[in-house]
């Protein structure tokens, strides 16, 4: 009797996974200038300025904290810019938008951060399937994150994938070997 070979593990296959890399939306905390205006209409400086002061930043304290505006109104960028001061000091990151963009350029962000070097010259398969929605720029932002290193990319899992990349073969430049 034959013994049975693994042709995916012996393939030398590298599979990256990105759903460590998710930051789920809920896990971010918001800064809403909505209870700052007047009349959820208006933003007066001073009373602005004042509420700030007065406001409890701790609650922000190591959290990701999107500064966004849930009415429509009219808000001036220094208003913005004031609550990132606020914010600096507390929050781990801060961010303009909705929670969903601000976790999605988190996972961009992670995306960017990985070391190229465990990939280089390897046949990397980026995992497309599993329990963990991923957003399609975290495909297109890891594609052109690991181009310049991979022998090859490849999306799906190993045992049945797309080819994506494939690196052309360098010219032997010692024919006697």
């Amino acid at each position: 009797m034959e013994a049975i070979i693994n042709k995916v593990a012996e393939s030398g296959i590298v599979t990256l996974d990105l759903a460590p890399y998710v930051t789920e939306a809920e896990s971010i905390a918001t800064f809403d200038l909505k209870p700052f205006l007047f009349r959820e209409m208006i933003l007066k400086e001073k009373d602005y300025r004042t509420a700030l002061q007065t406001h409890d930043w701790k609650q922000y304290e190591g959290l990701h904290v999107a500064i966004t505006c849930s009415v429509d109104a009219i808000v001036p960028v220094w208003a913005y810019m004031l609550a990132a001061s606020y914010l600096q000091p507390m929050a781990a990151s801060v961010y303009y938008g909705t929670p969903e963009e601000m976790a999605k350029a988190l996972m961009m962000q992670k995306i960017s951060d990985i070391d190229t070097t465990e990939y280089a010259d390897k046949r990397v398969v980026i995992k497309g399937c599993g329990d963990t929605p991923i957003p399609d720029a975290a495909y297109v932002m890891v594609t052109h994150h690991l181009r310049p290193v991979a022998k090859s990319i490849m999306y799906g899992e190993p045992c049945s994938t797309v080819p994506i990349y494939k690196a052309p073969k360098t010219p032997n430049l010692h024919p006697d070997e």
